[in-house]
């Protein structure tokens, strides 16, 4: 559907409810400024998606009369989560009031009300429709957890991945694990390296946040590891193991651990794709697991900068530039590189960011960017690390257009890609 106008802002009145106000359009925030958002980036709000009530905190809209921007006194502000495959374009704007807790952490896009329909602002960057929530079938979950808690008694990641990932916290991967198809996860780190403002499995006691799930507590062998991968990768279609999870620290930690997984589990099956999700400290690492068979590397980040990623991540024993040699290491044994890119508009759009990101892309031979939304209080994450001012900024669905036009080899996408895209059917249509 085509607007005539910007959608209308919405508000909640503290009680669940959310309502639109008419007098005020919806706007953006990009950095720390509001903005108006061009018609043509909202998109309706996709399946799976939802809306968060932002308390202590006031919307900004533009009046419809004199296309000012005001607050909306009504009630508090509202954001959306945009469900994966799906990367947001603005976050959503608002002014906090002095004594606001901190939000947790979700991703806050911009939302509006247009004619008896929600929308976003937000571009669908990946066909895989593994995440989609009209995909899981609830009986087959359960049926499946409970097949394979039954066939693997003894193995601590199984109980891991049903009772916590699957069961409590409703892990999309886990889900599909255990309904038998595409990406497997392997947590296999209880501790990490890295001290990431926005953890999401540790957060300091003393912080203001909660932690979003709890972290795996103990170190996994390598015979639970490959007791449960290689059967996946035998039966599953388009399958993939993936070592590093949310609900864990650093893989790399554990690599010898992996490698010798990986060189088992290739003796078993050469089928599937192992990858590893990694903050890429270790190059020494990856070049191990590289020769005993990954095939695919993710590294996180939240900026192409040192300066933007040292005080966010805060690593021990390693630098930024560790993870650029990891994913050039694992470029040399022809791997699959990608970085899951955390966007956060204003800061993923700089003139500054964009011309880092373009020196990352060809000094790594990068393969992909999984334009990931970032999850944490846009607030709180600028205050953390130190930023005021963020500088000239070309909106993110700009920006993806001029990596693409620059880098058109370059994949863009949500999640780790099969095999089969990997060697060349990059866009086929899972839905077939």
């Amino acid at each position: 559907m085509s607007l005539k106008h910007s959608p209308y802002i919405l508000f909640s009145d503290g009680k669940g409810n959310i309502f639109e106000d008419t007098s005020l359009h919806a706007c953006g925030r990009s950095g720390w400024d509001a903005l108006p958002v061009e018609k043509s980036e909202w998109i309706e709000l996709p399946s799976g998606g939802q809306l968060y009530e932002l308390p202590g905190r006031r919307g900004i809209g533009i009046d419809v009369i004199t296309g000012d921007m005001r607050l909306c006194e009504k009630g508090w502000a509202v954001a959306a989560f945009i469900p994966p495959a799906y990367t947001g374009t603005y976050l959503a704007a608002y002014e906090t009031l002095p004594d606001a807790e901190t939000l947790p952490l979700f991703c806050y896009t911009a939302a509006g009300w247009y004619n008896e329909t929600f929308y976003v602002p937000a571009v669908r960057i990946e066909k895989d429709i593994r995440q989609e929530s009209a995909g899981f079938d609830e009986e087959k979950i359960k049926a499946g957890v409970k097949e394979y808690l039954s066939a693997y008694k003894h193995n601590r990641l199984v109980q891991h991945l049903a009772n916590n990932c699957c069961l409590t916290y409703h892990c999309p991967a886990a889900r599909n694990y255990f309904m038998g198809r595409w990406e497997c996860p392997v947590p296999s780190s209880p501790a990490c390296n890295a001290n990431c403002i926005g953890c999401i499995s540790f957060q300091p006691q003393e912080e203001t946040i909660i932690s979003t799930q709890d972290r795996l507590t103990f170190k996994p062998t390598a015979e639970e590891i490959i007791e449960y991968t290689v059967p996946h990768l035998e039966m599953a279609p388009f399958p993939i193991v993936s070592f590093g999870q949310g609900c864990e620290g650093e893989p790399l930690l554990m690599w010898q651990t992996i490698k010798e997984a990986i060189t088992e589990i290739r003796k078993h099956t050469q089928k599937g794709s192992i990858n590893i999700n990694t903050n890429g400290s270790d190059p020494k690492a990856i070049k191990a697991l590289c020769e005993a068979g990954l095939n695919s590397i993710r590294v996180s980040t939240n900026s192409a900068r040192e300066k933007i990623y040292t005080p966010y991540y805060r690593p021990n024993n390693y630098e930024f530039n560790d993870i650029i040699e990891s994913l050039k290491v694992a470029t040399s044994y022809n791997g699959w590189t990608s970085i899951n890119y955390f966007v956060f508009p204003g800061m993923t759009d700089s003139v500054e960011e964009y011309e880092a990101l373009r020196k990352l892309i060809k000094t790594t031979g990068l393969k992909m960017i999984q334009w990931r939304n970032f999850n944490i209080d846009p607030d709180w994450y600028l205050g953390k690390i130190g930023v005021t001012d963020t500088g000239e900024c070309i909106g993110i669905k700009q920006m993806m257009e001029l990596i693409h036009e620059e880098f058109p080899d370059l994949k863009f996408g949500y999640f780790n890609p099969s095999i089969e895209r990997i060697k060349g059917d990059f866009e086929m249509d899972y839905a077939k």
